[in-house]
């Protein structure tokens, strides 16, 4: 257990009160003072005060109780007469000496002057005697007595100096002990200093007679008292867990709100490291949700807002190069400060600029566990964020960065990938779980096999041949269905769109490397054109009955991921779809799904397009669509990591020259 004492060069403290200035006045009427003004001629302790032979009044600490004596002119037997009368007038229903008291701990109403206006008889330092005297009669403290508490709580402790921070800290802790519902407003009051910017502000100390007391004091007398009452309460941990989650600063709070918040949170975490997986978890879980509404005010914005958006944040991240704090830019100017759309620009920018940020700090506190992912270190980590990724993460399908945590760190090793890529199988096959949470385990093994530089030939053929199994199996189990129905065959659509989808981005993985011919050369796609290509087994065959049968999944994909692939698979020789696709425009569809995706979106490299058709194919959402924070986006490695969209430029040019002919406006 953690006793709180101060250092040794400090057990004797010499405390001499200003010349000309008095003692806190007691809080006791004056008839019943025990520090009344009346001559004792015979008293001692009288005499003792107004010899200057005398020695002067000491703070002493006990290293073991840790308890103050007196200071300056207060006694501290005086200061315990004074407490407990007045607690005892509180039961009598006398409240005049109790009031008083609570007075005591009230903030000053004077808390922002200079010292140099404080007046004489208003000496705080002396309050530390009575936080003495009140933890030695805390078990007189019932629930009669919560309005004192309250007063306690609200006195402005950080801001005083290292003996009173400590000698109040024993009181917290009296205080949890005595009652359990003290304990919750005690960790209550301190976890409400997390965010709280006047708290750590430094333009001066907030109790007069007090020198400025900088913020990372404040911080360290904080985490101090946490540390200390979790220790003695170890059972507080499930309550600290439940005021951090609601008190977590709201997505519209700003981002050194944020930034604030999350940092006391991980030197909690540091300091209890039993909490560790409940803060991470709590996080990434905030995180998330910041990601998501950020996600949904895009698409349901226009795109001049997108733009704009997208724009201030090229703008920031240039003039942060700069060394300029982008925090204290406004998005808008003067002129256009009353306009909605600039309102909302900045707005969406705001949200945006606190994901980066916490991103970036994540990305932080990751990467050093990262550096050897053989350790059983590292790969403990990776299991904690996987299984964060699956509770978290996984069920929030518009999460559009987040997700990039675990793609960062599975790029670290093959175990890692594979472990990523056998958990998804994993969640997508298991029958008890969501159809919407299979789904998006679907979209992101698709997703992952299609952007991951660094997964191999083997294993991006393994996961297609798990993708054309699970579909061939489907289409025979199903041959009595009436036709294509997203409601009720959703999770198939998902896989051959997936299978669509790795087509695109990883088609020469898909190739059988032994049987390619010298000539061909891997660096250039065009010289792949018209060649008899040796595809991996089952892949052409497959994919053509699951094509034509009833389920017809060309018809319940995305339009964009069909096209692209028809395209491609025709002129490399895998399949020629076309008919079909001519065939399904006169088809019906009895049942639709709802979704939506960019236009284009799936296959390019422009983030935050979204378009507002109405909602008729699967929804095409795959999550490791290109990442848009301009900060955080330093420790992904892209260049080496990321498979990024790349058109042949042959079909590009085709495409082209086909939207020429049929432009009617064209010039001649």
């Amino acid at each position: 257990m953690t006793t709180i004492t101060p250092s040794t060069r400090r057990s004797q403290v010499l405390v001499t009160a200003a010349t000309g200035s008095s003692a806190i006045k007691p809080i006791l009427r004056k008839t019943v003072s025990v520090l009344g003004t009346r001559s004792r001629p015979d008293d001692d302790d009288g005499d003792e005060l107004a010899s200057p032979t005398k020695k002067r009044k000491t703070v002493v600490f006990n290293e073991s109780l840790n308890v103050v004596r007196d200071i300056g002119n207060k006694s501290l037997g005086d200061a315990k007469r004074e407490v407990r009368q007045a607690l005892d007038g509180h039961g009598r229903g006398d409240d005049e000496d109790y009031d008083n008291l609570k007075d005591l701990f009230a903030p000053s109403h004077k808390q922002h002057s200079p010292p140099e206006e404080v007046e004489d008889d208003a000496k705080p330092q002396e309050l530390v005697v009575y936080v003495i005297a009140l933890t030695s009669h805390v078990p007189l403290l019932g629930r009669s007595c919560a309005g004192l508490v309250r007063s306690i709580l609200r006195c402005s402790w950080l801001d005083r100096d290292d003996d009173f921070s400590r000698a109040y800290i024993q009181l917290l802790a009296a205080l949890s002990s005595a009652q359990g519902s003290f304990f919750t407003q005690i960790l209550s009051m301190m976890v409400d200093k997390f965010a709280d910017a006047q708290t750590y502000s430094n333009k001066g100390s907030s109790v007069p007679g007090f020198p400025p007391v900088q913020a990372e004091t404040k911080k360290d007398r904080l985490h101090l008292g946490l540390r200390y009452l979790l220790e003695l309460f170890p059972d507080g941990r499930y309550i600290i867990i439940d005021l951090v989650s609601a008190k977590f600063p709201y997505t519209e709070d700003s981002k050194a709100v944020h930034m604030e918040y999350i940092n006391h949170l991980l030197r909690l975490k540091t300091d209890r490291p039993e909490l560790e997986r409940d803060i991470m978890e709590l996080i990434l879980s905030r995180l998330v949700k910041l990601d998501v509404e950020m996600t949904l005010d895009l698409e349901n914005d226009d795109d001049e807002t997108t733009k704009a958006v997208l724009r201030q944040l090229e703008s920031s991240g240039a003039k942060s190069d700069d060394g300029e704090d982008s925090d204290a830019d406004s998005v808008v100017s003067d002129e256009e400060g009353d306009d909605e759309q600039t309102r909302r620009v900045d707005m969406i920018k705001s949200k945006l600029e606190t994901m980066d940020a916490i991103m970036d700090l994540m990305f932080a506190i990751y990467t050093p566990v990262f550096e050897k992912p053989e350790t059983p270190e590292a790969q403990e980590a990776f299991h904690d964020l996987l299984s964060d990724f699956s509770n978290v993460i996984l069920p929030h399908l518009k999460s559009r960065h987040t997700q990039y945590l675990l793609f960062k760190f599975a790029m670290r090793s093959r175990l890692f990938m594979e472990t990523f890529t056998g958990t998804l199988f994993n969640i997508a096959f298991e029958s008890k779980r969501p159809p919407v949470v299979k789904q998006a385990a679907v979209a992101y093994l698709a997703s992952f096999t299609a952007r991951g530089a660094k997964l191999e030939s083997d294993l991006v053929q393994k996961i297609v041949q798990t993708f054309l199994y699970y579909i061939d199996n489907f289409r025979v189990t199903h041959t009595s269905c009436r036709g294509p129905d997203v409601r009720h065959y959703g999770q198939y659509y998902a896989y051959f769109q997936g299978l669509l989808y790795i087509f695109c981005f990883r088609w020469r993985d898909l190739i059988d490397r032994d049987l390619v011919p010298a000539s061909l050369d891997w660096d250039d796609p065009a010289s792949f054109i018209g060649q008899d290509l040796p595809w991996m087994a089952g892949l052409r065959s497959k994919m053509q009955a699951n094509i034509a049968s009833k389920l017809n999944p060309l018809k319940c994909c995305s339009p964009v991921i069909v096209d692209e692939f028809a395209r491609l698979s025709h002129h490399l020789g895998l399949i020629y779809i076309y008919p079909q696709i001519e065939k399904n425009k006169n088809v019906q569809l009895s049942q639709f799904s709802t979704g939506s995706y960019a236009t284009g979106g799936a296959l390019r490299d422009s983030g935050f397009e979204f378009d507002n058709e109405k909602w008729t194919h699967l929804e095409a959402c795959f999550p490791f669509d290109p990442f848009q924070l301009p900060v955080a986006k330093r420790w992904l490695d892209l260049q080496n990591n990321y498979v990024s969209w790349q058109p042949m430029a042959v079909l590009s040019m085709e495409s082209d020259d086909e939207d020429s002919e049929s432009d009617p406006d064209e010039d001649d």
